[in-house]
């Protein structure tokens, strides 16, 4: 036994096919799957190869469908005839198992019969139209091929014209395919190659934005550097005014404004920070640090807002009152 087209160990056991068993099987199923040839001649072929070239969804089910059981057989069951060690020699790296479905010729013919593709249909024709000949003339021959035998002396025959036809258009096809194939692979090619250019410019422009990004960050902390340095240069042009927190209330006592206990704690804890700038204190605050009420501090406070002491500019976050000299 021997797989697909190599040469079987014994030259007298070889047999020729009329046609070409590749062509053959190519013009029915549209590619050229896997083969087994016995020293008999004998050819089977892989069910789920030729199942699936033909557009069969479940090979099972094709087999039980299609396919007489006498027209196929297991892959263990042809090397337990042969020698199984000699089988696997033989067919070593192409896949076969021993509980893998073959179908011998007719069991593909059978098969090809079944099916619905179009590129079969110049196939189907023909068998018909050797039954229809065999019915007719009780017999059916091929013609003589117009070449010359071959060394061994056997005759050689020309192909029916619906078998090279459709090997043609079979051809023709796998040839569309494989220019479309390789448009394909040209479109990808030039696609990957402008995704490359794209993120290479992807790239230089992040470094683009990253150098930006640190000339802003140099530029924001120059002006933070300029801005401290204006803060401190007006810091030593306004210094510190000289009126103390005691010569204030005593300005405050001279315009004859009479202050009583409560007024004169209240200015005392405000006066330290209004010479400095301003006061911003809550009214709870200033009532624990001097132990009055809130409602006496409230009074205090409008006395000297009244008396023109100090004014209000306003309030802080948390919502105390800013006070300022006038």
């Amino acid at each position: 036994m021997y797989e697909h087209n190599n040469t079987p160990p014994d030259e007298t056991t070889k047999q020729r096919d009329a046609i070409d068993i590749n062509d053959f099987v190519f013009a029915a199923t549209g590619a050229r799957v896997r083969r087994l040839t016995t020293r008999s001649g004998e050819h089977w072929f892989p069910a789920m190869d030729v199942a699936k070239q033909l557009g069969y969804a479940n090979t099972r089910d094709a087999m039980q469908s299609a396919v007489s059981q006498h027209h196929t057989t297991t892959f263990g069951d042809i090397a337990r005839s042969v020698g199984l060690s000699d089988a696997r020699r033989n067919t070593a790296g192409h896949g076969f198992r021993t509980t893998m479905k073959l179908v011998n010729l007719q069991g593909l013919i059978q098969l090809v019969q079944r099916c619905t593709k179009p590129e079969s249909q110049p196939f189907r024709n023909w068998v018909s139209e050797v039954i229809a000949t065999i019915q007719r003339d009780g017999s059916y021959s091929l013609e003589p091929a117009p070449v010359q035998p071959s060394p061994t002396g056997t005759a050689a025959y020309a192909m029916p014209q619906q078998v090279a036809d459709a090997i043609v258009r079979l051809e023709v096809r796998n040839i569309q395919a494989d220019e479309i194939m390789a448009a394909f692979q040209r479109e990808q090619t030039e696609l990957l190659r402008e995704i490359s250019r794209s993120q290479g410019a992807i790239a230089r422009s992040q470094g683009t934005i990253a150098r930006d990004q640190s000339a802003i960050a140099d530029s924001q902390r120059t002006i933070a550097d300029a801005l401290q340095d204006i803060a401190q240069s007006l810091r030593f042009r306004h210094p510190e005014p000289k009126l103390t927190p005691q010569q204030l209330l005593a300005a405050w006592k001279a315009k004859n404004l009479v202050f009583t206990e409560d007024i004169h704690a209240v200015a005392a804890y405000l006066a330290p920070a209004l010479v400095r700038g301003e006061a911003s204190y809550r009214m709870e605050d200033i009532a624990t640090r001097t132990g009055l009420s809130p409602s006496r501090v409230h009074d205090c406070l409008r006395t000297l807002l009244k008396r023109g002491c100090m004014r209000q500019t306003g309030c802080a976050v948390d919502g105390a009152p800013i006070y300022v000299l006038p």
